[in-house]
C-alpha cells in the first residue's frame, strides 16, 4: 500500500506539456526583458581603447546602471552616477547616431589639464596604468588646453568656438551634467580634447564583459562595400576557431 502511494506522488510531480511550455515562456520573456532593457551588444571598431578593448571585441553593455534619469527603470534595478574611471558607451556629440566608447576622466566640477601627455586632475598627476602611448609629440594633444584650439588638428568647429569659455587658469573645468572622456590609447584617440564634453543624456551604458573577440584588421568597420562585408563574413566562417581570441572570451571590461 505504501509503495502504491509513493508511485502516485511521483506521477503527480511530473510536469505536463502545458506547464513546461509556460515555464519556457517565462524564461524567454525574462531573457527578452533583460536583453531589451538591460543589455545591448556592441562591437569595437577602432583602436582608441587599446589595450583595454581591441578591434573585433564584442561586448555586452549594461544599459541600466548608468541610465540617465529619463531612462531610470525604478528602485528594483541598480543605478548610480557616472564616476571617474568608468568606461562608457555613448552617442557621439560630434556625429549624430554614432556610438562611441571611452573612459571617463572628469566629472562635473573637475579641473583638468595635460602636461607632456600626463593627465592632471584637480592639480594632481594621475597614475593611469591602462593608458598606452603610440609615440610622437603633438602640442595640442599632449598639453591640453594650454595650446590654443586653433592649433589643434581635427577639432569640431563648435568646440573651437566654445572651448576657451570653460578654461580657467590653464585648466578645463567640467560643467554640470557633462563629462570629459579620453581613450586609453591616448595618442590616437579622437575624444573630448577634440569635440568637447559628453552630455549626461548621451550616456548609453557601460561595457560589462567581452562575449566574443575576433582578430579584425584595422579599418574593417569603415568599409561599406557589399563585397568587403561578404568577404569578411567568409573570413569569420573559415577562421572562426583559429582567429577567435579565446582568452578574451567572458573577460570583464575595466
Amino acid at each position: 500500500m505504501a509503495r502504491k502511494e509513493q508511485k502516485q506522488k511521483k506521477e503527480k510531480k511530473r510536469e505536463t506539456p502545458l506547464e513546461f511550455t509556460a515555464s519556457m515562456a517565462v524564461v524567454l520573456v525574462t531573457g527578452l526583458f533583460i536583453i531589451t532593457f538591460n543589455l545591448q551588444a556592441f562591437e569595437i571598431p577602432s583602436s582608441s581603447m587599446e589595450n583595454t578593448l581591441l578591434i573585433g571585441d564584442h561586448v555586452f553593455v549594461d544599459r541600466t546602471t548608468l541610465a540617465p534619469a529619463s531612462r531610470y527603470l525604478g528602485p528594483l534595478l541598480p543605478y548610480r552616477e557616472v564616476n571617474r574611471g568608468d568606461i562608457v558607451v555613448f552617442l557621439s556629440p560630434a556625429e549624430a547616431g554614432l556610438y562611441v566608447v571611452k573612459r571617463i576622466v572628469g566629472v562635473p566640477g573637475d579641473r583638468i589639464h595635460l602636461r607632456e601627455g600626463v593627465v592632471y586632475l584637480n592639480g594632481q598627476a594621475q597614475d593611469e596604468p591602462y593608458v598606452v602611448h603610440a609615440g610622437g609629440y603633438n602640442p595640442y594633444r599632449d598639453n591640453f588646453p594650454a595650446v590654443p584650439p586653433g592649433m589643434g588638428p581635427n577639432l569640431t568647429p563648435e568646440w573651437q568656438l566654445i572651448m576657451n569659455s570653460y578654461v580657467d587658469k590653464g585648466e578645463l573645468v567640467v560643467p554640470q551634467d557633462r563629462y570629459f572622456a579620453m581613450g586609453d590609447n591616448r595618442d590616437v584617440s579622437y575624444d573630448s580634447r577634440y569635440w568637447g564634453f559628453i552630455p549626461r543624456e548621451n550616456v548609453i551604458g557601460r561595457p560589462m564583459f567581452i562575449y566574443w573577440s575576433f582578430e579584425t584588421p584595422p579599418g574593417q568597420y569603415t568599409k561599406t562595400g557589399i563585397g568587403d562585408r561578404v568577404a569578411f563574413v567568409f573570413r569569420v566562417i573559415i577562421h572562426f576557431f583559429d582567429q577567435t581570441r579565446w582568452k578574451r572570451t567572458l573577460k570583464m571590461v575595466r
